[in-house]
């Protein structure tokens, strides 16, 4: 396959790290001194031994088509700070790992090999289409499983409906003064009932008291949105397929990618992660550059671990994508790969601010509970919104429209990449635009003179992440 052997940047290696410390951590093993035995194919396998405390040095080893890590240390976190040193390592502009394009594997050290070859064959099984059930029996067990959740759900809401009204009726004074414990207590009876949508969105409500100014008014419209979301489950087969699709996805049932696979060269735009005490979240926003499509990849971790999948942003990669159902839904899973990940300078066309902010309400009229909406803006400045407002805003660079930056973008560090990328000249954003305001996840500056914000050059800067 071509081009496999590219190296990444650094900036993209940094951007699998775990956590801050992960990052500073691996960037002091990015240089050749505690590394011996480094090498790389173009296959996309990287390997090398690092000198640590024992008297034997870690074997690490990394598949940057996963990308996916090995290695002896005890570390519990992926990557560990050796597999991101020997990215580092390989990112370098010099041959210590290695010269590009070699052989595949041909001087990989044995260990190295057999964890290549053992997941080479895992996902030769993953691949292999899933045998079709032949009895009646198992089909009919899974619909009257289907049926018992469905009952289960439509209890939780039912008991959510009623607790709803007593709220209303008793004012809103008094979830003031229950604080968290009355909203607590009312997420877990959802989760009992196998909702976790919405016991998510129940366990939301009970900070909104304790927000500022201007409470009820947040605390009434959330309840509304959850009163309506109560309904259209309760009331699901008078609705349109694709919205019943939508409306199981937001109380939390589980559904499949069942759409027809989507082959394109995909660019991925934006990587974060966002974590509870239970479970780590990573949304990974890829593009499509033949089908124009933005779709959005989740990947789940256990609380602590680092989610398994791993696209790092202003890599491109040849794989097929099949959509989830549901009206207005973006997510889609990762099929078959057909190219490892390299970097691509490409950008998707950017809107004005104003075109923005109606994608976001036609989106609304598909999903009425979506937060946000995918969006890249095009030159657009990052300037301190008007006195008075506070906060930062993105202007289009005629001046005419403005979108303002959601609260936790404007405390985040990316907030100042994005105005030292930008220093007053206009640039490419991409970010997800919502009721709350507008999130920056990446931006790459002005496009060279002579080229296309769509169609940009392999010389054209590449993506800066901001989350």
């Amino acid at each position: 396959m071509t081009q496999q052997g590219v190296r990444w940047t650094a900036d993209q290696v940094l951007a699998l790290a775990p956590d801050a410390s992960s990052r500073k951590a691996g960037s002091k093993l990015g240089a050749a001194g505690p590394w011996s035995e480094a090498g790389s194919s173009g296959e996309g396998a990287v390997w090398g031994l690092c000198k640590g405390s024992g008297s034997k040095p870690y074997r690490t080893v990394v598949d940057t088509t996963g990308p996916a890590y090995k290695c002896s240390c005890p570390s519990r976190k992926f990557p560990c700070k050796h597999a991101l040193g020997l990215l580092l390592l390989w990112a370098g502009s010099d041959d210590t790992v290695g010269p590009i394009g070699t052989e595949p594997d041909a001087s990989a050290p044995p260990w190295a090999q057999e964890w290549l070859a053992g997941r080479r064959r895992r996902a030769e099984q993953q691949d292999r289409p899933a045998p079709v059930a032949g009895k009646g029996g198992d089909t009919e067990a899974a619909r009257r499983r289907a049926e018992r959740r469905a009952e289960r759900a439509t209890a939780g809401v039912t008991e959510l409906e009623q607790r709803l009204t007593d709220l209303l009726r008793g004012g809103l004074a008094g979830a003031e003064q229950a604080g968290y414990a009355l909203w607590e207590e009312t997420a877990r009876r959802m989760v009992d009932a196998q909702v976790p949508g919405l016991a998510a969105r129940v366990q939301e409500l009970g900070a909104i008291p304790a927000s500022g100014p201007g409470w009820p008014v947040r605390l009434l419209e959330e309840c509304a949105l959850i009163h309506l979301l109560d309904l259209a489950w309760l009331r699901r087969e008078r609705l349109p397929g694709p919205l019943a699709a939508t409306v199981r996805a937001r109380i939390g049932l589980p559904v499949s990618a069942d759409g027809a696979p989507m082959r394109d060269r995909w660019q991925v735009l934006a990587q974060y992660d966002t974590a509870d005490t239970k479970l780590t979240t990573r949304r990974i926003w890829v593009h499509g550059a033949e089908t124009d499509r933005t779709a959005l990849l989740l990947s789940f971790g256990a609380a602590g671990r680092a989610p398994e999948l791993a696209l790092p942003v202003g890599l491109s990669i040849d794989a097929e994508l099949s959509a989830y159902p549901g009206a207005g839904q973006l997510r889609a899973a990762l099929g078959e790969r057909h190219s490892a990940p390299e970097p691509t300078s490409a950008r998707p066309r950017g809107v004005r601010t104003h075109e923005a902010a109606a994608a976001y309400g036609t989106a609304l009229r598909d999903d009425p509970w979506l937060d946000s909406w995918p969006v890249t803006l095009r030159e657009v400045i990052p300037v301190p919104a008007p006195e008075g407002r506070g906060g930062w805003q993105l202007a289009d660079a005629d001046g005419r429209c403005a979108l303002p930056l959601t609260a936790a973008a404007t405390a985040r560090p990316g907030l100042w990449k994005l105005a030292a990328l930008s220093g007053g000249a206009p640039v490419t954003v991409f970010g997800e635009c919502g009721h709350r305001g507008f999130t920056p996840l990446t931006a790459w500056p002005a496009a060279p003179e002579g080229t296309g914000a769509a169609d940009a050059s392999d010389a054209a800067p590449q993506a800066t992440a901001l989350a």
